[in-house]
């Protein structure tokens, strides 16, 4: 990390808090993606804003002088006119490449359990505790997806997490809805976010096993019109990207309905889109790639096939015929 980047760093983070507050005042957005690439010296700094807390993640240790100067700057922010004018109840420091991920309070008062909102829906975080707060800010537009295609659909949600996708699709009208993540607490923190929006927990079923043992009991709940597929690259004992996710892709025709969609997405920078394209070839041939959908403007990278990669596939009987569908 380079501490001649940090001016611009700060003159961009000025200029999409203002931006942020204008055009989605009560809304969960990130400021700051030095991940992208696209500002030379950061690329181990990210910033959100998490509607009343900004939270600035190193996802590395820097020199000591770039961690002062950053610090400088975070408190020069604080007495920007816009700062005292939004709301502000706090400003975080989050070191996520020391051990357990420590968060220092630069200002105000951390809130460890905010509840956020985003598209209208109200999600639960919790900071301070792990690496990642409980919601992925670079899947906005996938959550948005699901809920526009969800309307009396059964929708199969795996590697759950804390269930983002599987709001959305309730706030969307589906029928019933199965998250699927061996993380129990994750499971728990999905429940709180249906209440928070008022949804009918009838219509929805939470399993907290590994999925590679629980093939009879997912199929039995089945079968799905939308399967949605958005794992971590590793989990220690029992996921990798590269191994295993072809196993999932295999399965796809004995838990989809013959006119049914499947969301299926990677996050790691080293695997492109054509790796789930031909893989889905290889493994689920009657499913054809639809097309990417895009990811959310702040999160921009040098290299688009470095981001979030969310591809959509269906099924011939539900398609006309397509031309070479777009990846990028």
């Amino acid at each position: 990390m380079d501490t001649n980047a940090l001016p611009a760093f700060y003159s961009q983070l000025c200029t999409a808090f203002e931006q942020t507050l204008n055009d989605h005042p009560n809304e969960i957005r990130r400021l700051f993606h030095g991940r992208g690439r696209r500002w030379p010296g950061l690329e181990q700094l990210t910033a959100d804003w998490l509607d009343g807390q900004l939270l600035v993640s190193l996802f590395r240790e820097p020199e000591p002088a770039f961690l002062t100067g950053l610090n400088t700057l975070l408190q020069a922010l604080t007495k920007q006119d816009a700062w005292q004018q939004s709301g502000a109840r706090a400003l975080l420091l989050q070191h996520r490449s020391r051990e357990g991920s420590p968060v220092d309070v630069l200002w105000g008062t951390l809130e460890p359990r905010p509840q956020v909102r985003e598209q209208g829906l109200r999600y639960q975080l919790e900071l301070g505790r792990n690496q990642n707060h409980g919601l992925f800010l670079d899947m906005r537009l996938g959550r948005r997806w699901v809920r526009q295609q969800a309307e009396g659909k059964r929708v199969l949600n795996l590697f759950a997490y804390t269930c983002g996708f599987s709001v959305a699709a309730l706030e969307g009208g589906a029928e019933q809805v199965v998250n699927l993540d061996m993380a129990r607490a994750a499971l728990s923190r999905g429940r709180d976010n249906h209440r928070l929006n008022h949804h009918d927990l009838g219509k929805v079923t939470f399993l907290g096993h590994e999925l590679f043992k629980s093939w009879g009991k997912v199929r039995k709940l089945g079968p799905y019109d939308l399967i949605i597929i958005d794992p971590p690259s590793f989990q220690k004992g029992s996921f990798a990207l590269t191994q295993d996710y072809h196993k999932i892709l295999r399965r796809l025709p004995e838990l989809l309905t013959d006119n049914g969609q499947v969301l299926a997405c990677v996050n790691d920078p080293d695997i492109p889109s054509r790796f789930l394209i031909d893989n889905m070839a290889e493994q689920a041939p009657a499913l054809r790639f639809v097309e990417r959908l895009d990811n959310p403007p702040e999160f921009a990278d040098i290299d688009p096939e470095a981001g979030l990669k969310a591809l959509v596939f269906g099924s011939d009987a539900n398609q006309q015929p397509l031309g070479q569908p777009q990846i990028s």
